[in-house]
């Protein structure tokens, strides 16, 4: 179904983008989340979206501009949802490092996609699909 280079260059992104997210999350995340905490965030949640982002949604909208508004909604908000059922909702409610913590997840996911498309200017995809 997928050819090698598309799944090593997914590979690749998805790298990336937990290095950019995880870094965001690392300086953004209220000081209620351990470190350990905010590194397993970064990585589980773009576990989570990225499949969905690079396999299911690229199907689904053929137009580049529909599906990157698609994917760039899809991902924050599943991502604020996650991390609030899995890493917020535990504590006592603090409204301040609850928005803080929200708004560190869609930073983060603007940040990734910045890089992202900076790469998409910089370099042909054909190219490295082959």
């Amino acid at each position: 179904m997928f050819g090698g280079s598309f799944l090593l260059l997914m590979l690749a992104g998805c790298a990336l983008t937990v290095a950019v997210e995880t870094t965001v999350l690392l300086v953004g995340l209220s000081r209620r989340h351990p470190v350990r905490a905010k590194l397993f965030a970064g990585a589980w949640l773009t576990a989570c979206t990225y499949p969905v982002v690079w396999l299911v949604l690229p199907a689904v909208f053929a137009d580049r501009t529909a599906y990157l508004v698609a994917a760039e909604t899809f991902a924050p908000a599943a991502e604020c949802v996650l991390f609030w059922v899995a890493f917020v909702r535990p504590f006592p409610p603090d409204r301040r490092a609850t928005a803080r913590d929200l708004a560190a997840v869609v930073v983060a996911n603007l940040a990734s996609f910045g890089v992202g498309e900076l790469l998409f200017l910089v370099v042909d995809p054909a190219v490295l699909t082959g």
